[in-house]
């Protein structure tokens, strides 16, 4: 029950993180600013999160981790209720800076967590089920946000994300027992864990992943809308099948990083590299794009299992630590991809999201391919 918690909050954190994409161009359209600017709403979210997650494992060192968690689910309640008020540009970045928090320090201590949870041997399974909440997440948050947003406003989407903050709270109220700190994370600690070159070849691998796939996510409505020129029903199908693509590629990822999660993330990255390229050639066939964004959505499932089951496995004996730089690594990852991929959508089209993924990612794929973890 208590792992169930942990994947329904991370189910209503990548809601609310993932909503921007799915409502892009309404967002866009009323605050009165670019596909870009919009975009930047991912951007601010990531790199709060990328100082949240290493930060507030150290800051709450000495609170219970049970009320830590509640905490930051609370701070998710009112970044949903204030992006659901916001008028203005400013004050929707507000929101996502607060949403940047809580991100930021539930991913820094899920990991951890979860190993106090579950036996050692249960652990990339476990893993595999809160992550599901990453892949159930964009089954609901994309298509459904952008079928709320076309059907009542880009604003319903955050109200309902509300509703389900207040759920994710209520569940980990009733279920998350007492965990005292235990790891003890401090600056030393950090700067001991960059000091090992199986941290260091992780982080720079999920820097390049990372960015690559979110330079082509964050800005995949507007090359359906313009290159494919897909109608919104059209698109919202489209995105469900990303997010079901999503789920059963965690599945995946989790059996086969139970194995290894070199080849976990080696199989994923080199998919979608594949996928961008095809979409660089042909995102003008509605099928070719429709097929592509559904592979990608299997493709990513691999990627959240397969770093957390290397960070963990490489440093055992700090695992909030590792976490926290893990996580950091991630949203600097986002944020770059964001950025990097929202300077090419304005400069050269829709299609430079795809351009920026297939670099980023090839070079990503290939450092894990030759210095990733080997399975023991």
């Amino acid at each position: 029950m208590a792992i169930g918690s942990l994947t329904l909050g991370v189910f209503g954190l990548v809601t609310a993180e993932f909503l921007p994409a799915s409502l892009l161009t309404a967002i866009a359209t009323d605050l009165g600013v670019s596909a870009g600017a919009a975009g930047q709403t991912v951007t601010a979210t990531a790199l709060v999160g990328a100082v949240a997650a290493p930060s507030i494992p150290l800051l709450t060192r000495r609170f219970d981790r049970r009320l830590v968690m509640i905490v930051l689910t609370l701070l998710l309640l009112v970044s949903n209720a204030l992006a659901a008020t916001a008028s203005s540009l400013p004050t929707l970045l507000t929101a996502r800076v607060i949403l940047g928090v809580a991100l930021g320090g539930f991913w820094s201590m899920a990991a951890a967590l979860a190993m106090r949870l579950v036996p050692d041997r249960l652990f990339a399974r476990a893993m595999s089920l809160i992550l599901s909440g990453v892949s159930v997440a964009t089954v609901c948050a994309a298509p459904i946000g952008a079928w709320m947003g076309d059907h009542w406003g880009w604003r319903s989407p955050f109200i309902a994300a509300g509703v389900l903050s207040v759920l994710t709270l209520a569940s980990q109220v009733l279920t998350l027992p007492s965990l005292p700190p235990r790891d003890n994370p401090s600056l030393k600690v950090l700067g001991e864990l960059l000091g090992r070159p199986g941290v260091r070849v992780a982080l720079l691998a999920v820097l390049l992943v990372i960015s690559g796939h979110f330079a082509g996510f964050t800005y995949i409505r507007p090359l359906m809308e313009n290159v494919t020129h897909l109608s919104v029903s059209a698109i919202s199908a489209v995105l469900l099948g990303y997010g079901v693509g999503g789920f059963f590629g965690n599945l995946a990822g989790g059996f086969v990083a139970e194995r290894s999660e070199r080849h976990a993330i080696v199989g994923g990255g080199a998919l979608i590299v594949l996928l961008a390229v095809s979409l660089l050639m042909a995102g003008s066939s509605a099928w070719v794009t429709a097929v592509a964004v559904v592979l990608w959505g299997f493709a990513f499932g691999a990627f959240p299992v397969g770093f957390q089951t290397w960070i963990v496995r490489v440093a055992p004996d700090q695992a909030e630590g590792a976490g926290g730089l893990l996580v950091a690594a991630f949203q600097v990852a986002i944020a770059s991809g964001a950025i990097g991929g929202g300077v090419l959508v304005d400069h050269m089209g829709a299609l430079g999201g795809p351009a920026f993924a297939a670099t980023a990612i090839t070079l990503g794929t290939l450092l894990t391919l030759r210095h990733g973890a080997r399975a023991a």
